[in-house]
């Protein structure tokens, strides 16, 4: 099963790209307008070994916000159509990050309910001109339309770029965690219910 996905989004606000392959080897293009999101989409994909392109253009010169939250709506939309019913994946993932002074924890249920619990009590407002608001706009974008429930906590960190990239680290280990697949669940969906 060739687990890929090609998503479009054109709002008024926004036109995206998305081009996604699980099974990659970290090859990435990624152009959303927002250089501090490119260098933390960087991180998903080096530590979830996913390709991706994402190609984004938005009404930047207002803010990043519609930008930023748009892409993680269409990343997720992408994980979504790429891991199709989920069987034989591992389901779960988790990873713990450290950046020098700062440490995250991320979990992951791809569960098919969505839910964001998110702590992060990050030290300033902005990272260079990037608003650190956005990071939780991003993952509830992606939580929303993946289904998935993720639990992302900033467990102590001093710099506020430490903090954040730690959390797009660990978040990249625990989906590639997530949504490996394993063998002795083949073709089995990893539920007692029988679907997720």
């Amino acid at each position: 099963m060739l687990r890929k996905a090609a998503i479009t989004r054109n709002t008024l606000e926004t036109q995206i790209s998305v081009v996604l392959d699980l099974d990659g080897k970290g090859e990435r293009e990624l152009s959303s307008g927002v250089p501090f999101l490119n260098h933390m989409l960087d991180q998903i994909v080096r530590h979830a070994l996913i390709d991706l392109t994402i190609i984004a253009k938005g009404d930047t010169i207002i803010d990043d916000h519609h930008t930023v939250e748009d892409i993680g709506i269409t990343f997720g939309q992408a994980l979504c159509q790429a891991w199709g019913d989920k069987k034989g994946i591992n389901r779960y993932g988790h990873a713990y990050v450290p950046l020098d002074e700062s440490l995250s924890r991320v979990v992951i249920d791809l569960s098919g309910r969505p839910g964001l619990f998110f702590k992060c009590n990050f030290t300033r407002a902005r990272v260079g001109n990037f608003d650190v608001d956005l990071v939780r706009e991003f993952f509830q974008g992606l939580v929303n339309h993946t289904g998935m429930t993720l639990h992302i906590e900033n467990l102590y960190g001093e710099n506020t770029h430490h903090q954040v990239e730690t959390i797009f680290k660990a978040f990249g280990r625990a989906l590639r965690m997530a949504i490996t697949p394993d063998p002795r669940m083949s073709g089995m969906i990893p539920s007692t219910k029988g679907s997720l």
